[in-house]
């Protein structure tokens, strides 16, 4: 069964760094394009992150965290990883990971297979 599970969420003051983390079964990560996306409540989703299939060193981020996060992939652990630093309130959703065949505008309507999210609340 193709699935994703999300981890390390979590409480955060602002200026503060979380790591999460995005692990892959049933299929092969290496295969596919992967994007972090996150959905505050009464929000819609939007796409954060995106990480090429070709190469680990094709990324994407949308405008509002560039420069603050970057993501990053381990195929032999089958895992994408989000590293987020100076964490703003704005911040605050849950994210969660899906894949497609390319990254593009990172919509959401393009991706799939998403996985339960984890909870990054980011307040003092």
């Amino acid at each position: 069964q193709v699935q994703f599970v999300e981890s390390g969420g979590g409480l955060v003051q602002p200026g503060g760094s979380l790591r999460l983390s995005c692990k892959a079964s049933g299929f092969t990560l290496a295969y596919y394009a992967i994007g972090w996306f996150r959905q505050a409540p009464g929000k819609e989703r939007e796409g954060v992150s995106c990480i090429s299939s070709s190469s680990g060193s094709s990324t994407y981020y949308a405008n509002s965290v560039k420069g603050r996060f970057t993501i990053s992939r381990d195929n032999t652990q089958n895992t994408v990883y989000l590293q987020m630093n100076s964490l703003k309130p704005e911040d605050t959703a849950v994210y969660y990971c899906a894949r497609a065949g390319r990254c593009g505008t990172i919509a959401t309507t393009t991706f799939g297979s998403w996985g339960q999210g984890t909870q990054v609340t980011v307040s003092s």
